[in-house]
């Protein structure tokens, strides 16, 4: 499978916290980055110890003292004060409940889902199973549509859809081991980029992040996006 190489290439370098590449799939660049959740510290950030709002993966850096932010983006809806639009928790304090209901936007697009990290593994989860389950997380957040629900696009996906944006989001094996994240390079549908994650890296399950905001941070590629001020953030710290 497509996440077995990527996860091959991560355990060939053993001193990079992520392994990021660039990757063409259906005449479309996108950037992925495997994540190998038992060993690195892979968390979400949003504000700092005095409350206000980091923003940017500049200020998560200004935050760490010997670490290193070896990849960040963007992981999540927010309202204009930056505000998560839903649910979120952050070294296991909920700043924002669990929405259930359909909405207006890509984030009330049922299904929608939840991004559930701890300590030695990451799952995404369909809202209603993440409620069902209750699993533990030390962090998560909720964002939608789903792209991916167990091996399957989402329903109201469409081919030929016309609406094209760049796009970023983050699928799980079925271990919960591995998390992949991905950013479309070009403008892409939601069907070209659900596609990606489920034909070519091979997930059961992935979630979408954003789009038009989309942002990423992969210092091993030279990158650092800068743009929007951001909400909710998720990162490896090295």
């Amino acid at each position: 499978m497509r996440w077995l190489l990527l996860f091959v290439i991560f355990l060939a370098s053993p001193a990079a916290a992520v392994t990021c590449e660039d990757v063409d799939y259906q005449g479309n660049s996108y950037t992925a980055c495997t994540v190998d959740v038992e060993n690195e510290v892979l968390r979400l950030f949003h504000t700092d110890t005095t409350g206000k709002v980091l923003g940017s993966f500049s200020a998560i850096e200004a935050t760490l003292d010997v670490e290193t932010l070896s990849f960040a983006m963007n992981a999540g809806m927010y309202h204009d004060d930056r505000a998560p639009v839903g649910h979120y928790i952050e070294d296991g304090v909920e700043k924002m409940r669990v929405i259930t209901n359909e909405g207006p936007g890509n984030f009330g697009l049922l299904p929608n889902g939840v991004f559930c990290v701890n300590d030695t593994h990451a799952q995404v989860y369909e809202t209603l199973d993440y409620v069902e389950k209750s699993p533990e997380c030390r962090d998560a957040t909720q964002s939608g549509p789903m792209l991916v629900i167990d091996g399957a696009l989402h329903p109201r996906f469409l081919p030929d859809s016309t609406s094209h944006f760049i796009r970023n989001g983050v699928g799980t094996t079925a271990d919960g081991k591995t998390a992949i994240f991905a950013i479309s390079n070009d403008r892409v549908s939601f069907h070209s980029f659900g596609s990606f994650f489920r034909d070519y890296l091979e997930l059961p399950n992935a979630l979408y992040f954003d789009g038009k905001v989309s942002r990423l941070h992969a210092p091993a590629l030279g990158r650092s996006d800068i743009g929007f001020k951001l909400g909710p953030i998720v990162g490896v710290i090295d």
